[in-house]
């Protein structure tokens, strides 16, 4: 599913898109899912849900009825179980019904009330023949958390967890989770939208749960992040926190889900960041799928799925290169607009080593990806990459151990790109390249000396007609 505002609408409301593949490359288009009906305005995020008996379920926020004083809007869910889920149906009521923009007044387990959040809920899932889903936090931390004397438990991320014994009616459990209030992860600003929960599995390849469970989010100000902890008691438990966007939110909201081999695939909304994002007549993108699992170490590992592969052709190797500081090595012959290219580098003495991308020959426009040895960081350099979008230098936290390799895994799909490392770490943007003749791909080496083991490159067949 994909949220767009339909051009044939009168009143800017926004449907749900619907598409599907059998190897999660090549896709088909269906019917919208969700489009507005009598009583809403459309639909924003949410998340999808099937049943054992085979019938889905999807959770969405129905926007207000009157979009000028923002009343109504809630929660609602749709169901379809034809054999393509071509045609879905709305409950005939919400399943949370708004007493504000995105909050509803409930009452909490000791009695009091609670202001919860009523949009942006979560996938549904089931428990002891129970269903569950979390709702976003932005609307009550915009009324109740943001003012200097707002109280801790107001501030920052959280959920609200919401459970029911038919889907129809649901009623409040409590919090779902708790921010660590020192400030530890995430800052007082941030709100947790978008939320996607499930298992995470042991290996690339899915297989069996590692016990622990995935919680991705988005904050509207810092973009994508997650946590890592136990599911119990009717709680989620975080014992770790990370990030998958660093300089901005470029890199913002997220959707998963669990595939019949027990991977989870998380697609991500690569904002343009551009002045006009109709400039092109189209906006938004989601980045490749990328599989996720728990690492030995207990922490966060991701690859691109392997399907990819299924876009490989024209592949090309290219001998070993070892450089020294300041030099440069051109990788000739190759489609620099649309390629994969993966790389194993022992990175030596070098204080930097990496790729230019989309580069000019005179180097004055170029993208730079590279490892950073003093800082200890994976870095996606976008500050030549052309006259429009964010320009910034993205750095997230990534450190090589003694002796160990570094092995990129590099998309380049015209103004999209994605570098993978080590599957430990993961940068992707969008930047906006202005001359034509922007298409080289040099290696690179600073401060020292490094040696490019294997350098491979495969040009990147269109996934559909284009």
């Amino acid at each position: 599913m994909y949220l767009y505002q339909n051009d044939t609408s009168t009143t800017g409301a926004f449907n749900w898109g619907h598409i599907s593949s059998h190897d999660l490359v090549h896709w088909r288009h269906h019917p919208d899912a969700i489009v507005p009906s009598e009583g809403d305005n459309g639909a924003f995020s949410g998340g999808a849900f099937v049943d054992d008996d085979g019938t889905a379920y999807l959770a969405y926020s129905s926007l207000a009825i009157d979009m000028e004083t923002m009343t109504g809007g809630g929660v609602g869910i749709a169901r379809s179980s034809d054999r393509h889920y071509d045609h879905w149906e709305k409950f005939d009521s919400l399943a949370i019904q708004s007493t504000a923009n995105g909050i509803t007044e409930v009452v909490g387990k000791n009695g009091e009330l609670v202001h919860a959040g009523s949009c942006d809920p979560s996938n549904i899932w089931k428990k002891d023949g129970m269903y569950y889903l979390q709702t976003g936090n932005l609307c009550v931390l915009g009324d109740y958390g943001r003012s200097a004397d707002s109280p801790l438990e107001a501030r920052g991320d959280w959920t609200d967890l919401f459970r029911s014994a038919d889907l129809k009616t649901w009623e409040y459990v409590d919090r779902f989770y708790e921010r660590d209030r020192s400030n530890r992860w995430t800052e007082e600003s941030e709100d947790d939208m978008c939320p996607s929960f499930l298992p995470l599995p042991l290996s690339r390849q899915g297989g069996a749960p590692s016990g622990k469970y995935l919680q991705l989010f988005l904050s509207h100000n810092r973009g994508c992040q997650y946590y890592i902890g136990e599911y119990r008691d009717d709680r989620f438990w975080p014992e770790s926190h990370g990030r998958m966007t660093w300089a901005d939110r470029a890199f913002a909201a997220p959707e998963a889900l669990t595939d019949d081999k027990g991977r989870q695939i998380v697609w991500v909304w690569l904002i343009d960041n551009l002045d006009d994002e109709t400039s092109f007549g189209w906006s938004g993108v989601y980045s490749l799928p990328r599989s996720l699992w728990l690492g030995a170490d207990g922490t966060l590992r991701m690859a691109p799925v392997d399907e990819l592969a299924l876009l490989r052709y024209n592949a090309k190797r290219f001998p070993a290169v070892a450089l020294c500081a300041g030099e440069k090595f051109s990788l000739d012959g190759i489609d620099g607009e649309s390629c994969e290219l993966r790389l194993t580098i022992a990175p030596g003495t070098a204080g930097r080593v990496g790729l230019q991308v989309r580069a000019s020959p005179d180097g004055a426009e170029a993208t730079l990806l590279y490892y950073d040895a003093e800082s200890k960081t994976l870095v996606f350099d976008s500050t030549r990459s052309g006259d429009g979008g964010w320009k910034v230098r993205e750095a997230a936290p990534f450190a090589l151990q003694a002796s160990e390799r570094l092995e990129l895994a590099i998309y380049i799909d015209k103004g999209v790109i994605e570098i993978f490392a080590n599957e430990r770490q993961a940068i992707a943007r969008r930047v906006y390249p202005e001359r034509a003749d922007s298409t080289g791909v040099y290696l690179f080496c600073e401060g020292g000396t490094a040696s490019f083991e294997t350098i491979d490159v495969w040009e990147m067949m269109p996934s559909n007609p284009c």
